[in-house]
């Protein structure tokens, strides 16, 4: 019984060495992970502006279209309410 228990109190240590190792690089590692997922975060990529920037591309495009369909919609309905151009001068 004496000897099992020496036993123990000679493995047990070096088992949880590892254990502990891991959790001291974990804390110290733990401060440079926040701060670059905080920089990560605060900041936009250039793929990430290239997509935002595609996006709103592609909503003014709709958005135009959408209202070169109303006004052509509106000049098919009332001659005077369309607007061709020569009327204001713009050629």
């Amino acid at each position: 019984m004496r000897k099992t228990a020496i036993i123990a109190l000679l493995i047990v240590p070096l088992a949880l060495s590892g254990c502990l190792a891991q959790t001291a690089v974990g804390i110290v590692s733990a401060p440079v992970k926040i701060a670059s997922q905080t920089a990560d975060w605060a900041t936009t990529s250039q793929d990430e502006a290239d997509r935002n920037y595609g996006r709103k591309m592609r909503k003014a495009d709709a958005r135009d279209a959408r209202e070169r369909k109303a006004a052509e919609r509106r000049c098919r309905h009332d001659r005077d309410a369309c607007d061709d151009g020569y009327r204001n001068g713009d050629y």
